[in-house]
C-alpha cells in the first residue's frame, strides 16, 4: 500500500462518519416527533457501511501473498444505504394531543436517546481518528521530502 492510499482509505471513512453524524442528528431532532398514525411516524435511521476491497479499485494490478479477489486488503468505506428501523413505535394515550387520533393515541418514534448518543460519540471519535491518520501520513510525506535536502 502507498503513502497515497492511506488519504483515499482515510478520506472515505471520514466521509461515512460524517454520514452516521448526519442521521444520529437526525434521529434525535425528531425524537419527539408526534402522529396520529403508524404510517406517518418518524422512524430511526441507521447507515450500513460496507468494506471496499483493494482489488475493486485496481482489478488490474496482480494480487499478492495468494489472497483471492474477495479476501485482498481493505480499501475504505462505502456506504450501502439508509436503513430505517422496524422496531414498534411509542403509542401513548393523550386525549388532548393536536395529532390524536380518534382514540386518542400519538405516535412517537422509534427513537432511543441513549443509543444515539453513544452513536454520536463513537462516530465522532471516529471521525477524529481518520483526521489523525491523514495528518500523520502527511507529517511522514513531509519527512521523506527532508531526506534529500540533507
Amino acid at each position: 500500500m502507498s503513502l497515497g492510499n492511506i488519504f483515499d482509505i482515510a478520506g472515505s471513512g471520514m466521509t461515512a462518519q460524517s454520514l452516521r453524524l448526519n442521521t444520529t442528528a437526525s434521529n434525535i431532532a425528531n425524537a419527539e416527533t408526534a402522529s396520529s398514525s403508524t404510517e406517518n411516524a418518524y422512524r430511526a435511521r441507521k447507515p450500513v457501511f460496507a468494506a471496499i476491497q483493494q482489488a475493486m479499485l485496481n482489478p488490474d494490478q496482480e494480487q499478492s501473498f495468494g489472497t483471492s479477489l474477495n479476501e485482498g486488503p481493505g480499501a475504505g468505506v462505502r456506504v450501502e444505504g439508509i436503513l430505517e428501523s422496524d422496531a414498534e413505535l411509542q403509542m401513548r394515550y393523550e386525549p388532548n394531543h393536536p395529532a390524536a387520533n380518534e382514540d386518542g393515541y400519538v405516535f412517537y418514534p422509534n427513537v432511543n436517546v441513549v443509543e444515539e448518543m453513544a452513536d454520536m460519540m463513537s462516530s465522532s471519535r471516529s471521525f477524529q481518528m481518520n483526521v489523525d491518520v491523514m495528518n500523520t501520513a502527511k507529517s511522514m510525506m513531509q519527512r521523506i521530502l527532508t531526506l534529500g535536502q540533507q
